[in-house]
């Protein structure tokens, strides 16, 4: 009886830990397995001293006076966490509203093809994505609107990534993906339809270097539509506690000091975008972004608790505790930052680029 009671107990135990790490592990989109996580580009033997290196680097954003080596910073970031991200969020590396009857991945999905359809891509169409990470919107909007979607994103090791998701969605005719930073891109000049970023300029040390770029890839009389990371009217730089939300964030997303909603027109306009639109869609009666990240709580401790385990077991790299640790306390300053108000990350921007680029209004 003894004996049979330990196989039972041993059975139960084997089946629990697959379900914890098999079903339980994967992301929503089923792109990443815990067990496969890693640090993107970075050996393992060095994830806990690129990690060690990039929190030293962004302990104070605003007071970073070497912002040409942000890109670097950004690239490292993004090799730390984009296993994490897909393992735990999904292929979509950004927020959008709840809806009500919906699922998040619907959701998304929804705030993703608005953004097409804000610049009225059509087929055949040549449309940019700036910062497309692993391609989860693309992917979406090519398919929404069957336009051909070029994305660009500084890490390599999400380029890969996102030409294995595109070619398992049968997208990679549509869909190509390029390595390269969104400061400097190698496109040619008025060679683009329309062009969109979700939540990914906020990585820019300087706003007009990238607006700049876009305007200037872009083929006179097209569309350019950006969702942004910005503090609201609501935020008081001198409240102890709206200061602390904020450089929390800033920190754990690597962001080089996060900007005013009022910012954003006024940059674009200097470049010479004529803004269309302009509008927080955060605001009600949109539902609350952060209602997710609320949600997930539970999802989190169960993740952080594998992710420890997994490097005790050294099948997780050195360091990923840390990530995952980084990313949790992140999730709840961008929590607060939603319910206090202070903080958004759609501010929508609407800009058309004018038919004669010298005229600017």
């Amino acid at each position: 009886m003894d004996s049979l009671a330990l196989i039972c107990t041993g059975a139960l135990l084997a089946c629990g830990l697959y379900w914890f790490v098999y079903i339980m592990g994967p992301a929503e989109q089923k792109g990443k397995r815990a067990v496969d996580l890693s640090g993107g580009s970075i050996s393992s033997d060095k994830v806990g001293d690129k990690y060690k290196q990039y929190w030293s680097f962004f302990r104070r954003p605003k007071e970073i006076e070497t912002t040409e080596k942000v890109p670097d910073f950004v690239d490292t970031f993004y090799n730390l966490v984009t296993d994490i991200y897909e393992w735990g969020w999904g292929q979509s590396f950004h927020f959008s509203p709840s809806v009500p009857g919906k699922s998040h991945r619907d959701a998304t999905r929804l705030h993703e093809e608005m953004a097409v359809d804000l610049i009225d891509a059509k087929h055949g169409d040549r449309i940019l994505d700036v910062g497309c990470g692993v391609g989860g919107p693309m992917r979406a909007i090519a398919k929404h609107s069957r336009a051909n979607v070029v994305g660009i994103t500084i890490n390599e090791y999400q380029v890969n990534r996102a030409r294995l998701h595109n070619k398992k969605a049968g997208l990679d005719t549509l869909c190509e993906v390029v390595c390269g930073n969104f400061l400097e891109m190698p496109f040619s000049d008025n060679s683009f339809d329309g062009a969109y970023s979700i939540e990914a300029t906020c990585h820019a040390p300087k706003l007009e270097q990238v607006y700049a770029e876009i305007f200037r890839v872009l083929k006179p009389g097209a569309m350019y539509v950006s969702y942004e990371w910005v503090t609201t009217d609501k935020y008081k730089p001198n409240d102890p506690q709206h200061l602390d939300i904020i450089q929390g964030i800033e920190r754990g997303d690597a962001l080089p000091g996060l900007r005013s909603y009022a910012d954003i027109a006024t940059t674009a306009r200097k470049v010479g975008f004529k803004v269309v639109q302009e509008k927080d869609l955060a605001k009600p009666p949109a539902q609350p972004w952060w209602t997710r990240l609320k949600m997930g709580r539970v999802a989190y401790w169960r993740n952080h608790i594998l992710v420890t385990l997994l490097a005790l077991l050294r099948i997780a790299p050195k360091g990923t505790v840390d990530v995952h640790e980084m990313l949790f306390e992140t999730a709840d300053q961008l929590t607060r930052g939603g319910e206090t108000g202070i903080f958004t990350p759609m501010h929508m921007i609407l800009c058309k680029k004018p038919e004669n680029p010298s005229s600017n209004s």
